[in-house]
């Protein structure tokens, strides 16, 4: 059918490059604080998962949630990594006026999103106790574990759909449907955790199938936008989908390798804190579930750099990526800095909160106090690894948060650790991310500056040439204060 022949109900709307013109800053205010809504509500989700199984009163509930949740980090940060590649291409495509490709491309990277987490969890399912045994969980505390897992593990795909669509509708501009795609599984999640965990007293079970109900309803919820109302997929061919595959893994695979780097970090710091028992590694859990909530818009600030540094450049604009970068700089530092605070002073309320043991409360009360200022080194590299990726340079991500995982981790968490106990583990993540932050910052405005100097798009050849181009980890109603807002 042509263009001419479609009618008003039937052609695709037309699909307009909002962050070529307009202030950086607001763009990326405004995509990072209606991100942070769906981001931060379904992290609050998450704590409040751990603070229902506390109330069970067994240490080793909160101990399997930890062992379980590093597990599934890997899993969530390949699906991550797809869905910058989707965001990229489809915001590139945009910012150049090629709508139809985007259309075509959105389609390819869901098709590239199911397939790949559908293999990769059923890759895993055999091999979850032997990896709960290698993070160091035992006994009945591995046990916990591998039930949950065994749940939530075959759910991956949806998982993986929700955040396609999510990283879809940010590589447009619609932030309000992209908050709404994580929001609606986190309130899913909300109102059955304690039903489940509590009023059934399922436990860790109750909390497993939470999950995966929540992760019916993201799906269902981007499907609908991306498809019903932006229609911006397609039916899918194997002709589009070999077309594109290409180009989605020219920057899918070296985003894949930049974020399984964070969990095999993670992995080896839940290691070194299993030799301090259970205790460390219940935490552990909590602190990893506060990290999320107390830096959220850090997070989102990763994805919402991306789509604005995607679209200028399609729009050959190089002076407004480098104002974009340096917008979100002061946007991390301010942030951060606030939260460190705050942390700081509510540290004993925390730490108390979710029936740790003595040694438990010290552990979380130690990161409240000193280790959360790093965030402000991690929150630069956040921002320098979004903006590799949408300027023809991922193998710089992949490089850096690889060096941060390894040189930037096992080295300084292994001292602390023999020197200072389970202190000095998280005191040796928080050290070793002052220089890869650093050098990443400066390694991005040296990519911006090359490409500027040709006021060239990426080079053939690169990931993003031609008609090519965040965290998830799980991002928007910003109708009133978008620069355009988006009808129904």
């Amino acid at each position: 059918m042509s263009a001419a022949d479609q009618s008003p109900a039937t052609a695709p709307r037309p699909i307009r490059a909002r962050f070529v013109e307009g202030s950086t800053m607001r763009h990326v205010a405004v995509m990072t604080a209606t991100g942070s809504i769906g981001l931060v509500a379904v992290f609050v989700v998450d704590l409040l998962n751990l603070f229902y199984i506390s109330l069970l009163g067994e240490e080793e509930l909160a101990a399997a949630i930890g062992y379980a949740g590093t597990v599934m980090f890997f899993v969530t940060s390949v699906g991550i990594g797809v869905m910058i590649a989707g965001s990229a291409v489809v915001s590139r495509a945009v910012g150049s006026g090629r709508a139809e490709e985007g259309r075509r491309l959105s389609t390819s990277s869901l098709v590239y999103m199911t397939l790949l987490t559908a293999l990769l969890s059923g890759l895993m399912l055999p091999f979850i106790t032997p990896l709960l045994a290698l993070l160091g969980a035992s006994g009945r505390t591995l046990d916990l574990a591998r039930d949950f897992l065994l749940i939530v593990l075959p759910s991956t795909p949806l998982l993986g759909i929700g955040m396609a669509t999510s990283g879809t509708l940010r590589g447009v501009g619609d932030a309000r449907r992209s908050m709404w795609v994580t929001l609606s599984g986190g309130l899913a999640t909300a109102v059955l955790d304690p039903l489940l965990i509590l009023a059934l007293g399922l436990g860790v079970e109750g909390a497993a199938i939470a999950s995966v109900l929540a992760r019916m309803v993201m799906a269902a919820y981007g499907l609908y936008a991306v498809v019903r109302v932006h229609r911006l997929a397609e039916m899918p061919s194997v002709t589009g989908f070999l077309r594109d595959v290409g180009p989605i893994s020219a920057i899918a695979v070296p985003a894949i390798l930049t974020n399984i780097a964070t969990p095999v970090g993670n992995a080896y710091i839940t290691h070194a804190l299993a030799v301090h028992g259970d205790a460390a590694v219940a935490a552990w859990a909590v602190i990893g579930r506060l990290i999320p909530v107390a830096f959220g818009p850090i997070f989102a600030l990763t994805g919402a750099i991306g789509p604005v540094v995607g679209q200028n450049v399609g729009a050959l604009r190089y002076d407004r990526v480098r104002q974009a970068i340096r917008d979100s700089l002061v946007l991390t530092l301010g942030y951060v800095t606030l939260v460190w605070l705050a942390l700081a002073l509510a540290r004993h309320g925390l730490a108390s909160a979710f029936g740790l043991s003595p040694e438990g409360e010290a552990l979380v009360e130690f990161f409240c106090l000193y280790a959360a200022g790093s965030y402000i080194f991690f929150g630069a590299l956040f921002v320098a690894n979004a903006a590799f990726n949408n300027l023809g340079a991922p193998i710089f991500s992949t490089v850096f948060n690889w060096g941060r995982a390894t040189l930037g981790t096992i080295p300084f968490v292994w001292l602390g650790g023999r020197w200072y106990g389970a202190e000095g583990v998280i005191a040796g993540q928080a050290l070793g991310s002052v220089a890869f932050g650093v050098a990443a910052l400066a390694c991005a405005f040296a990519v911006v500056a090359r490409l500027d100097a040709g006021n060239r798009p990426p080079p053939a050849g690169t990931p993003l040439a031609g008609a090519q181009l965040p965290a998830f980890s799980r991002g928007e109603d910003a109708t009133a204060i978008e620069t355009a807002p988006l009808s129904d």
